[in-house]
């Protein structure tokens, strides 16, 4: 027991070693004859004392009692007029963070920083060197855990001291230094010992030997200022800030106390240029103790309040505040400025800003906080501040949502019933059930109805939630006032926080209509009637894609789109090409970020995590290629989860493709497709399809299923939603029939005009595709279902230009010899129509009135458009109540692989358009 008291009584003169005023370590003797005119910090217990150690520790000698109160100066002597602490703009502050000054080259750094800047006088806040804080907790609890490595951990922080201060000083200023290093560590193996000895420690006297770190690189610092020949003092803030602890993690500051204590401190130390410890200060009682959590940011704006500051200064490693985290969204960008309200509420969702309680203080003096970069000075960083007027017209195009800010790892619990509703006190006893088990409720949403209460806790405190609840409305339970008390777990929470989404109307229209068009399911909202923030709760695995959404929607970041490409043939291939030359001016240009995720043939797909490069996708389709798989497919193109928006282009003409539609829409991927198994297919699946398409903010886009890139699915479209009425559609929709018909004249014969037709590449391999008239029957098909007609494709009576006999030829090249042999009747159709001025065209028609459909070869005059078409243009005339004397006709090239791809191309933009890019 006399050891253990004695390592007790040597511990208490832990005070004289790291608080003394400057000059005082050299002159002990000068201190301790005054007794009279020093202030003592109440010595922190460690643990518990018995009566034996209480004697043990008076028993010591007066002396050490002496020593003990000249830890801190009395600056209560009186003040010359050349010492009264000056306030105001002449005043900067800057905290520098243990990055900063991490290593002995990042202390020059900051240094030189301190010294160029130009203002009149400088207080600095340093944090300890980095990890430095991390090791001394370490040791802590090391010795309370009697672990012998206590020893050697501490002898790691002397040594990382010991050499930072051997590369930044020499001479006196380094014998001064490590004499004082030295004491230090000497006195804390003292006080670790007592703490193993024990097996505890209190909070007090952690705090005390944890602020260390700080006390050194503030003397450090201050010692390298110095050494450049200006006015520099080190201030212990112990001295000067008090601080009233309200929890464990939280303290008040004491403004009037702490500014009369600056004023004292000052008047013995004045100087233009202080550097100051951050972390920690005391209680009234003069207990040593820390500001917690981002405490040194905390010293600097109280700093800044009590000095009256122009600007606090925040140096971290980071260019500034930024509009969302840049590791979720790598097109978050850095906001120039931020207003106070701002700044906090982003802070408290978790956005890597300042803590909420540092912007208290200078919101009060309106002192701007700007977060800049130690290590890209060049960056102006982000001004935390009231927010700015607006200029003479009015007009500020920025955002009205300045960022957005994420929490995971959280749990709803609903409070369900309707024995809630109108009575007083349940949301009291429901959060009195919460506060008894300390668990932390994030966000709170209830219905005006009172039916239920919802609430956001950390994942790791549900349980006792929901027991302490089940316990506490038992029963309320068992008498069914109260439904249910349920968890959903696995929750995120996104918040969007912007000062002037109060003014402008709409902002939560868009921000729950990028969440919904991005599929994400909403599960409970949140805002406060000051509108500076909007919260919302969704499934934690969507929340990265709920974020990049809402950015994205909010012009903060390209609107971003995750792409399969099924069919990297013809048109697939010509698509992936014009993909490829058009990328840079869509992002640069319209802010739309196209990425192929994915490319899938019938026996090959080539899958990217981060985009494929279209240059080169043929020789990484055959190089880096694996076994097709659609459904993997699928899955590797939806899965991103930092893309929110994803489609699947069919290029094939495959109708188990097309059979995944329905799949695909309901699970949020939007589908764009030339594909015209789908809409011709059975009318049943077909309304199915559409239905599906109108109840959800999936889209579903076909444009280039019936004119290639003609304009013909949208302009029937736009008749039809402003009230038009659809009488009559008719056309030539097949581009190599328009060739073969506008080129079968004269003398020629129909084989010869086909096989020209063929070698030209207009038809299909086997002509017969083209001839059979089925793909002009589905265009028929789908444009009469578009205009409300319920028709199956077997509905359509098609007139089929292959001869009966060599339908069932076995090869295209068969066909192709046998097809002379047929020429005559064709010929003599022909001859009779040119007889009487007209001309042959392969037509599909619909007929509105009627509700009926079909595909023929008829007769036009030589004056009809229809008869005056070149090449293989398409040609399709509207009549309608509107369009009725004279029908709408839209015409142009309805074949080739350039337009089919530039009509899909198309229907991909106005996808993004939907999604939000700008227009």
């Amino acid at each position: 027991m006399a050891e253990f008291s004695a390592t007790i009584s040597d511990s208490s003169r832990f005070l004289s070693s790291t608080s003394l005023p400057h000059g005082a370590a050299a002159s002990k003797r000068k201190i301790s004859a005054s007794p009279s005119q020093c202030r003592s910090f109440a010595v922190p217990k460690p643990f518990p004392l018995s009566r034996l150690s209480i004697v043990s520790w008076w028993g010591r000698k007066k002396s050490l009692n002496i020593y003990v109160q000249a830890s801190v100066a009395d600056i209560s002597v009186g003040k010359s007029k050349d010492k009264v602490l000056p306030k105001g703009d002449m005043w900067a502050v800057h905290k520098f963070g243990g990055t900063c000054v991490g290593t002995s080259q990042r202390i020059k750094n900051v240094a030189d920083i301190i010294i160029s800047d130009d203002s009149e006088r400088k207080l600095v806040v340093v944090s300890a060197m980095s990890k430095v804080t991390d090791m001394i907790y370490d040791l802590i609890n090391k010795a309370q855990s009697r672990d012998d490595s206590y020893i050697s951990a501490l002898d790691a922080v002397l040594e990382k001291h010991q050499s930072t201060a051997l590369d930044l000083l020499d001479g006196d200023d380094l014998a001064t230094f490590l004499s004082q290093l030295h004491h230090d560590v000497s006195n804390l193996k003292a006080m670790l010992r007592a703490i193993y000895i024990a097996g505890h420690v209190t909070e007090s006297f952690s705090d005390f030997v944890v602020g260390h770190g700080e006390l050194w690189s503030a003397q450090m610092l201050s010692y390298v200022v110095r050494k450049n020949g200006l006015d520099c003092k080190w201030m212990d803030t112990r001295e000067v800030l008090v601080v009233n602890p309200t929890s464990s993690n939280q303290v008040d500051p004491d403004f009037l106390e702490s500014e009369r204590r600056l004023e004292k401190w000052f008047s013995q130390n004045p100087s233009k240029i202080i550097i100051a410890t951050g972390f920690i200060a005391s209680t009234p009682q003069n207990i040593p103790t820390t500001l917690k959590r981002d405490g040194s940011d905390f010293s600097a704006a109280i700093m800044g309040a009590l000095f009256r500051a122009c600007q606090v200064t925040i140096w971290t490693d980071v260019d500034g505040v930024y509009s969302a985290d840049p590791r979720k969204v790598s097109e978050a960008v850095i906001l120039r400025t931020l207003s106070y309200q701002e700044a906090w509420e982003m802070s408290y969702f978790g956005a890597n800003v300042l803590h909420p309680r540092t912007i208290i203080p200078v919101m009060r003096y309106d002192i701007p906080i700007v977060i800049r970069n130690i290590f890209n000075l060049s960056a102006p960083g982000t001004t935390i501040c009231h927010p700015a007027t607006e200029d003479e017209d009015g007009l500020r195009l920025e955002s009205s949502v300045k960022g957005f800010a994420t929490i995971d790892n959280l749990a709803l619990v609903n409070v369900e019933g309707t024995g809630m509703a109108g009575v007083p006190g349940t949301a009291s006893a429901i959060f009195g059930a919460v506060k008894d088990v300390g668990a932390n409720v994030i966000m709170i949403s209830q219905a005006s109805s009172e039916h239920s209460v919802c609430f956001a806790v950390p994942e790791k405190e549900v349980k006792a939630v929901a027991e302490a609840l089940q316990s506490r409305f038992r029963q309320a339970l068992d008498a069914g006032r109260l439904s249910q008390v349920a968890v959903i777990p696995n929750c995120s929470i996104l918040a969007a926080v912007g000062q002037k989404m109060a003014s402008t109307p709409g902002v939560s229209a868009t921000l729950f209509n990028a969440l919904a068009k991005a599929s994400i399911n909403v599960r409970a909202i949140a805002q406060g009637c000051s509108e500076y923030n909007i919260t919302v709760v969704v499934k934690r695995e969507d929340c990265i894609r709920a974020l990049r959404a809402v950015h994205s929607r909010f012009y903060l970041s390209r609107t971003t789109i995750a792409m399969g490409i099924i069919g990297p043939g013809l048109i697939g291939g010509t698509l992936l090409d014009q993909l490829r030359d058009q990328a840079a001016v869509l992002k640069e240009e319209f802010n739309i970020d196209l990425r192929v995720m994915g490319i899938t043939g019938s026996r090959t797909m080539l899958l990217s995590e981060v985009g494929i490069d279209l240059s080169r996708w043929r020789e990484l389709l055959k190089e880096k290629g694996q076994v097709a798989d659609l459904e993997k497919f699928t899955l590797h193109v939806r899965g991103n989860h930092f893309i929110p928006n994803t489609v699947l282009v069919d290029c094939t003409a495959d109708s188990n493709v097309a059979s995944c539609y329905h799949d695909w829409l309901r699970k949020g991927i939007h589908v764009i497709t030339p594909n015209k198994k789908a809409n011709s297919g059975p009318l049943d699946k077909y309304l199915k399809l559409r239905a599906l398409q109108r109840q959800s903010y999936t889209h579903y886009f076909y444009e280039a299923t019936v004119g290639a890139g003609l304009p013909i699915i949208s302009t029937l479209r736009g008749l039809l939603e402003t009230g038009d009425r659809i009488l009559r559609i008719e056309g030539i929709f097949s581009g190599t029939l328009s060739y073969i018909f506008n080129n079968f004249t004269g003398t020629r014969a129909f084989s010869e005009v086909v096989a020209e037709a063929k070698e030209a590449g207009y038809t299909e391999p086997d002509p017969r595709d083209d001839l059979s008239g089925t793909d002009v029957a589905r265009k028929v098909i789908i444009l009469a279902r578009e205009s409300g007609l319920k028709l199956e494709l077997s509905d359509i009576p098609v007139r089929s230009l292959v001869p009966e006999p060599l339908r069932a030829t076995a090869s295209a090249e068969d066909f192709m010899k046998q097809l002379p042999q047929f020429d005559k009747d064709l010929t003599r159709e022909r001859q009779d129509a040119e007889e009487s001025g007209d001309v042959l065209r392969y037509v599909g028609m619909v007929d509105a009135i009627n509700q009926e459909g079909r595909v023929e070869l008829r007769r036009y005059r030589k004056d009809h458009p229809f008869a005056q078409l070149s090449g293989s243009d398409n040609i399709i005339a509207f009549t309608t109540t509107r369009y009725k004397e004279q029908p709408l006709i839209v015409r142009g090239p309805g074949a080739g692989a350039q337009v089919t791809a530039g009509g899909i191309f198309s229907d991909i933009l106005r996808l993004a358009s939907y999604l939000g890019a700008p227009s």
